[in-house]
C-alpha cells in the first residue's frame, strides 16, 4: 500500500505513552488484520487470523498509542516433533513507530507466556532481506537455524530463527537440592 507522507515520518512520543494489551476479542481482529495486511508481504485469510487468535489469545498482544493500534504480535504454541514449541507467526509495528522498542516489548511478552506455559523453544521465519527483524530477533537471542529457499510467495528466501530456553537437567537439579541440604 502507498503510505502517506505523514505516515512515513517518525512519531515523537514517550515510551510510557504506549499501552500494551492482550487480545480482547473480535473487536481487535480488524486492527490486527489491517496492520498485517499493510505491512507484511504474505497475504492471510480471515481464517488464518482466527486460527491464531481464537486458539491462543494469550499469545496475541497489541500496542496502542493514543487509541491508535501501532503494533501487534500473533503467536501459537504446541507439540512439534516431540518438543513443546512456541511460534511467532506475525509481528508488525507500523513504520513511524519502529526503532522505539515496541516490537521488542511485544515479542518479549509473548515469549514470557510461552516460557511460563512450558515451551522449550520458540521459532519463526523472517525474510532474509528484513534486516530490522533479523537484528531484533538476534538481540533477543534467536539464532539462524536454517535457510528456506523461495519460502515466501514473493520469491524471497527466509531464515528459520530459533530461541532455545535453557533447561537444567533433572539430575543436576536434584544434586543442587541435595548439596544445599548437606551444607546446612
Amino acid at each position: 500500500m502507498a503510505e502517506t507522507e505523514n505516515e512515513a515520518q517518525k512519531v515523537e512520543f514517550d515510551g510510557s505513552e504506549i499501552e500494551y494489551v492482550s487480545y480482547g476479542g473480535e473487536h481487535h481482529l480488524p486492527l490486527i488484520m489491517r496492520l498485517v495486511d499493510e505491512e507484511l508481504s504474505e497475504p492471510y485469510s480471515i481464517f488464518t487470523y482466527r486460527y491464531f487468535v481464537y486458539l491462543w489469545p494469550q499469545l496475541c498482544f497489541l500496542a496502542f498509542h493514543r487509541d491508535r493500534c501501532v503494533g501487534t504480535v500473533v503467536c501459537k504454541m504446541g507439540e512439534h516433533r516431540n518438543t513443546f514449541r512456541g511460534y511467532i507467526a506475525m509481528l508488525v509495528v507500523i513504520k513511524p513507530y519502529r526503532g522505539k522498542g515496541i516490537a521488542t516489548e511485544l515479542v518479549t511478552r509473548s515469549i514470557k507466556v510461552m516460557m511460563e506455559s512450558g515451551c522449550e523453544e520458540v521459532t519463526l521465519e523472517a525474510e532474509v532481506t528484513n534486516k530490522g527483524a533479523l537484528a531484533l530477533y538476534g538481540r533477543l537471542g534467536f539464532v539462524r537455524a536454517k535457510r528456506l529457499f523461495r519460502y515466501y510467495l514473493n520469491g524471497v528466501d527466509a531464515f528459520r530463527l530459533k530461541l532455545l530456553f535453557p533447561q537444567s537437567p533433572p539430575m543436576l537439579a536434584n544434586m543442587e537440592g541435595h548439596n544445599a541440604q548437606i551444607m546446612h
